[in-house]
């Protein structure tokens, strides 16, 4: 008998994670400049332990994941087929021109691969689209068109948001265990494994989904930390059985402008529909318990001062990490908020601090002046004028620094407080930042970030002391209170049980339909 022929197995990726309040809207530019990839060079990257997957942040992601999963899969042989993959930083919607094209690309290189028996996606699930909703699943719809409805397994983030649409599109939904964020290949693997797996023949994949109506809760919501810790060790175990091919937890990005937006879980089981259906409850109950433990209250910028001035032993043996949760660049704001600035300028004065913003005319004008010319300059407050106020600054330019993953950077110095002003937004989550512009951290009392949780991991060797800051702003939790939701959410609302809502999410009869996006016919 000859042996059968390999899996043809296609990959790629759209990925980005939209914060609907955001008046910045994401372009293809952006996408350009931070992981466009395609073809052989995709293939090539992922296929190494040693390369950048997206060069200057992070290497062996989720297409990584897929390429090694594929490729270890016994006993049928699996051939990857390299497609796109387009990734940028967190921000404001897509424009409609630049989705359009990317997924046009997407399935142009799909179409043009030849028969393939399934494709493996790494999609974030809180992308956001100007006038097209619920984009991840139009992603997935488009390339079940070209290939006329074959398997998609898709890796997700686990902030994504589930919707009945992407449920029934897709084959295999798997999103990450961890926040922080550190198992990004291992979730592509068990996607990929459950699908090779169908495939071959040897399961047989059944779906249990529910939605919860919770916006927050869980306290932190790191799977290593109480509350989250409990449920997120039961998820695990569930998958110790073999009758479970993958089960994953989604407690939602906020600032997602889905009608219907909330906590979710998804579990897929090898031919065992009942079993899927009571573990997917089991999980939902389990998330239920936890919505009242909110996240604690966060101090505002004049108190965070005060406490790291207090904290002298941690600032001597390290560094205070000072989170701006109200400017959360990762969650997709801009980058521009001066309130922790104007603060640690005017009132933490004996404080070494590093601190980014976001001003790309700032920075021009700098291209005017010497280095160590006293500069006077209004920076932020011009992208979001409604939310930001621009924060008078008195200071020397230190350094200029040419284009890089955040744009160019201007090192300005206003007594002990170092401002580095980007050109784009400033995602500061890793010592590296301040370093590349010559900021050593050991000398610092106090060093700005904007991110909610992966900084914990790159900043462990500095961080003695961590504050998390309110200044008013886009990430603020409460601010996704302004968004349009359909039906109560806790704990905006008083909402006491969660079935209903459920039920009629997941309603049969709900529409589904998928608005056209600009992608070939199969």
């Amino acid at each position: 008998m000859s042996p059968r022929r390999p899996l043809r197995i296609a990959f790629g990726r759209i990925m980005q994670e939209t914060n609907a309040l955001s008046p910045v809207s994401t372009t293809l530019a952006d996408f350009e400049r931070t992981h466009l990839m395609e073809g052989q060079e995709l293939l090539s990257v992922c296929s190494s332990p040693l390369r950048w997957e997206v060069k200057g942040y992070l290497r062996n992601l989720e297409l990584s994941g897929f390429v090694r999963a594929a490729r270890a899969f016994r006993p049928r042989e699996v051939t990857p087929v390299p497609l796109l993959s387009a990734w940028t930083i967190s921000g404001g919607p897509l424009e409609k021109s630049a989705f359009d094209t990317l997924v046009t690309r997407l399935c142009d290189r799909l179409a043009d691969a030849g028969e393939v028996d399934g494709v493996f996606l790494s999609l974030h699930g809180a992308m956001g689209v100007r006038g097209v909703p619920d984009a991840d699943t139009r992603v997935i719809e488009a390339v079940k068109r070209v290939t006329g409805g074959k398997p998609v397994a898709a890796s997700f983030d686990l902030h994504g948001n589930l919707t009945r649409a992407r449920v029934r599109a897709t084959d295999v939904i798997s999103a990450y265990h961890t926040n922080p964020h550190r198992d990004h290949k291992q979730t592509a693997a068990r996607a990929t494994n459950a699908l090779l797996r169908s495939l071959a023949g040897s399961v047989r994949i059944e779906t249990a989904w529910r939605s919860l109506p919770i916006l927050l809760g869980g306290g932190n919501t790191i799977d290593f930390l109480s509350p989250m810790r409990g449920i997120f060790g039961r998820m695990r175990r569930m998958q110790k059985d073999p009758r479970v091919l993958d089960a994953s937890i989604f407690p939602v990005h906020l600032w997602n402008d889905d009608p219907e937006l909330g906590w979710s879980v998804v579990v897929h089981t090898d031919n065992d529909r009942d079993l899927a259906e009571r573990l997917a409850d089991e999980l939902a109950e389990a998330c239920w318990a936890v919505r009242h433990e909110q996240p604690p209250p966060f101090p505002s910028a004049s108190e965070a001062v005060k406490d790291a001035r207090e904290a002298r032993v941690r600032r001597k043996l390290g560094t205070v990490v000072m989170a701006d949760a109200s400017d959360v660049v990762t969650a997709g704001s801009i980058g521009e908020n001066t309130e922790l600035l104007r603060v640690l300028t005017e009132e933490g004065s004996d404080l070494v601090s590093y601190v980014p913003v976001r001003d790309a005319e700032v920075v021009a004008e700098m291209d005017d002046h010497e280095v160590g010319d006293e500069v006077t300059v209004d920076v932020g407050g011009k992208l979001d004028p409604a939310r930001t106020k621009p924060f008078r600054l008195h200071a020397r330019l230190v350094s200029m620094h040419a284009e890089g993953p955040f744009g160019r950077v201007a090192v300005l110095r206003a007594g002990n407080t170092h401002v580095c002003v980007t050109t784009g937004a400033p995602m500061v989550m890793m010592p590296a930042f301040y370093k590349d512009l010559g900021l050593p951290i050991w000398k610092a009392d106090v060093c700005v970030v904007k991110n909610f949780f992966p900084f914990r991991m790159f900043f462990l060797p500095y961080a003695r002391k961590t504050i998390y800051v309110k200044t008013k702003g886009i990430t603020d939790f409460d601010a996704a209170y302004d968004l349009p939701f359909a039906g109560p959410l806790h704990p905006r609302d008083n909402v006491t049980e969660w079935r209903s809502t459920d039920r009629r999410r997941r309603a049969p009869n709900k529409e589904t339909a998928a608005s056209p996006v600009a992608t070939p016919p199969p």
